[in-house]
């Protein structure tokens, strides 16, 4: 099984995207996204300076183009899962074919703006712990009055907030830990965003999104999103919530995951991976010279869809990890409605609802009642239509 990911903020070189503009269409591309976005992206991936391209307005739309542009030279098709950092959500939620890539670019170029605007309000900022005990350093960032904002993995947490509390913490760090201030305009994925999250909500509003197609791992807990309003919901909320990266990649090994993609500008994904998933096969697509690496490793690890006709289900997949328990009273056969909860999956924190995102004949169970199951899991088949 093959993952492609999306990067963050922080992954921009300057002129990364110049040699992508020899390819048909890229130009093209660029220029409407540009439109839709309010950034010039041309300009921005070949010709701008690395301090213009830190600016948050610019860099995100920039980022989702990127690899929006990156993965309409690959066989997505082929690609069973799909997961991006921060902004890169946006673009992992449009290869997953939740959002369209016009609303995508739409949406980054609002967030961004709008997360511009919420870090002019006040001075906040952001820096990385190495190191320490993940106890300990997340306890440290609380009595600093700051917060957890993104959790990467590999004995790395970015704290975030005010200013003050980061001097506070950089006074007094956690035990064996390494503190590294960020050069970020602000306190991202916390309540000092809250501003730009509502803007970010009244445009999407605005939007229809469609269950993914493919499994779509959640920054929120790493869980795996199949219904699209929830999905545009998630994305909203993230600009005010954690980044969870560590738990995005536990449920890339809770499902076999063999190899990953990363889109341009790659690399920061990739090295996180590496260091969390042992034996994985990685490729990192930084110009068109990549595009044949990354169609091997699809070919091998991905998966190839029939072009046999075979009826069409609405597959209800697991979003966390756990024991599976079926709803009482419900039997394969029986019709079950929109919304409507057909089971559990127990994990140490408590039950989370199996909801059916869709009307429909319960064709078929996947699992059974106390199987262990994983993010993205299927569960149960609903329709039957041919």
């Amino acid at each position: 099984m093959l993952a492609v990911l999306a990067p963050g903020q922080g992954a921009q070189k300057p002129g990364f995207l110049t040699p992508w503009l020899d390819i048909a269409g890229v130009d093209a591309r660029l220029r409407w996204w540009s439109t839709l976005s309010g950034v010039d992206l041309r300009y921005l991936g070949a010709d701008a300076d690395a301090e213009e391209i830190k600016d948050t307005a610019k860099t995100q739309p920039l980022l989702v183009a990127a690899a929006l542009l990156t993965a309409e030279q690959l066989r997505m098709d082929d690609v069973a899962v799909v997961a991006g950092h921060s902004v890169g959500e946006l673009g992992a939620a449009a290869l997953a074919g939740a959002l369209t890539t016009d609303a995508a670019v739409t949406l980054a170029g609002v967030r961004g703006r709008e997360m511009a605007a919420a870090c002019a309000v006040e001075p906040t900022g952001m820096a990385a712990v190495l190191g320490g005990d993940e106890a300990e350093v997340l306890a440290a960032i609380e009595a600093a009055g700051l917060y957890p904002a993104n959790r990467n993995g590999a004995g790395q947490i970015v704290a975030a907030g005010t200013a003050d509390g980061l001097e506070k913490l950089a006074a007094a760090p956690p035990a064996k830990a390494k503190i590294i201030k960020l050069q970020v305009a602000g306190a991202f994925h916390t309540p000092h965003m809250a501003p730009a999250e509502a803007a970010l909500a009244a445009t999407a509003a605005g939007i229809s999104p469609a269950h993914p197609t493919k499994i779509l791992l959640s920054n929120l807990d790493g869980a795996a999103v199949d219904h699209g309003p929830t999905v545009l919901n998630r994305l909203v909320r993230q600009v005010t919530a954690p980044v969870r990266w560590d738990l995005c990649m536990r449920s890339l090994a809770d499902l076999g995951v063999t190899a990953v993609v990363e889109l341009a500008p790659a690399g920061t994904l990739a090295g996180l991976v590496k260091r969390a998933i042992k034996g994985i096969e990685i490729v990192t697509v930084n110009t068109p010279d990549d595009l044949g690496k990354a169609r091997d490793a699809i070919a091998r690890h991905g998966s190839h869809p029939t072009h046999e006709p075979h009826p069409e289900f609405r597959v209800v997949v697991a979003s966390t990890g756990g024991t599976f328990a079926p709803a009482s009273g419900i039997a394969e056969g029986d019709e079950v409605g929109d919304g409507q909860v057909i089971g559990a999956i127990n994990t140490r924190q408590g039950p989370v609802d199996v909801i059916a995102h869709g009307a429909g004949a319960l064709v078929e169970w996947l699992v059974h009642d106390d199987d262990p199951v994983s993010p993205g899991q299927p569960l149960a088949r609903i329709g039957g239509t041919t």
